[in-house]
């Protein structure tokens, strides 16, 4: 999560239920505003609304797809594994566990551990 996030953003982003709804039917696949707004049954501005707020908060990804008939499309992906929400010392911490591959992984310890 980026630090120029404040705890109260995050906390009502995820907060918000329709918001939950859409973050949860896109962990399972990548989906259209369209298909979202039929298997969430949210309208399809009501859904727009959601993914730019998640989008503003670097919850979810958007891709381009391709129809068999040669047409693009977005389709909107969860783009962390999990949130943890702590209370230490009087303070709520927000951490959010990003989804990464192994080759990304390896260069972040290389360029970590000064290997540049």
């Amino acid at each position: 999560m980026g630090e120029d996030r404040s705890i109260e953003d995050v906390l009502d982003t995820i907060g918000d239920q329709h918001a939950r709804t859409v973050l949860a039917a896109i962990s399972r696949e990548p989906r259209s505003a369209k298909e979202l707004a039929e298997s969430c049954d949210l309208s399809l501005p009501t859904i727009y609304r959601r993914l730019e707020l998640l989008q503003d908060h670097d919850l979810v990804t958007e891709q381009t797809a391709v129809a068999e008939d040669g047409n693009h499309y977005n389709v909107y992906k969860c783009n962390f594994d999990s949130t943890v929400i702590q209370l230490e010392d009087d303070e709520y911490k927000v951490r959010i566990y990003r989804k990464e591959n192994l080759p990304d992984r390896f260069t972040q310890l290389w360029d970590d551990l000064g290997g540049e």
